[in-house]
């Protein structure tokens, strides 16, 4: 568990350096977020789902607030383009960072952990827990990237990954977006409340998986 542990600790290290980078540095705030959005929807509404996309692809390699972006995707594309949007964005997003650390994960598991046996059980962890990890992700903004590249590194079944990561994606992205379109400067609460609802669903639920892993 604490090579696991270990591996997944760096995993976060590095994707949170990026949100510090870009917190300190000013880049892609919510408000160039919205300017971008606001300024591509006055051009061509199709430029808008290319820029929601992009910008969840781009969360793979650096952070992006991805809740707030599909909310927003649901106001200026409504529920549907938004949704779509959203989802093709994240499944691809997750597709990368398996296929990256399927196909060059297996070197830093090999330094990290030099004990073949120790990794191995790092590996059987993973793919036991993993589709629960994967399911729960969205419980905060770095485990949906930390979980795509852990499920490549450990060689989980693409299909067994994706099934899951699909679960996961479709009901959040058509609850942000849905909530997103159905809110207006004067009435922000569709989405403060989805916010607050997905968030702290995704939330209970990991607690209660992180109790049942004490547990045994």
């Amino acid at each position: 568990m604490k090579s696991l542990l270990k591996i997944m600790l760096i995993l976060f290290c590095f994707f949170a350096s990026t949100f510090i980078v870009l917190k300190t540095s000013g880049l892609l705030s919510i408000e160039d977020i919205k300017a971008w959005l606001n300024a591509a929807g006055e051009l061509n509404i199709h430029l808008v789902a290319f820029i929601v996309i992009g910008l969840l692809f781009l969360d793979l390699f650096i952070a992006v607030p991805t809740l707030t972006l599909i909310l927003l995707a649901g106001f200026f594309l409504g529920p549907y383009a938004a949704g779509i949007s959203a989802i093709i964005g994240m499944l691809l997003a997750g597709f990368t960072g398996y296929a990256i650390s399927y196909k060059y994960g297996n070197r830093l598991f090999d330094k990290l952990i030099k004990d073949p046996i120790e990794r191995a059980n790092a590996i059987a962890l993973f793919q036991k827990r993993g589709p629960v990890v994967i399911l729960l992700c969205r419980a905060t903004p770095i485990l949906p990237e930390i979980s795509a590249c852990m499920a490549g590194m450990t060689k989980m079944p693409f299909m067994k990954f994706i099934t899951y990561w699909m679960i996961s994606t479709f009901p959040y992205a058509c609850i942000a977006a849905y909530a997103g379109s159905i809110s207006t400067v004067e009435n922000p609460k569709p989405a403060i409340y989805a916010a607050i609802g997905l968030t702290g669903f995704f939330w209970v639920c990991w607690w209660v998986f992180s109790k049942q892993i004490g547990v045994k």
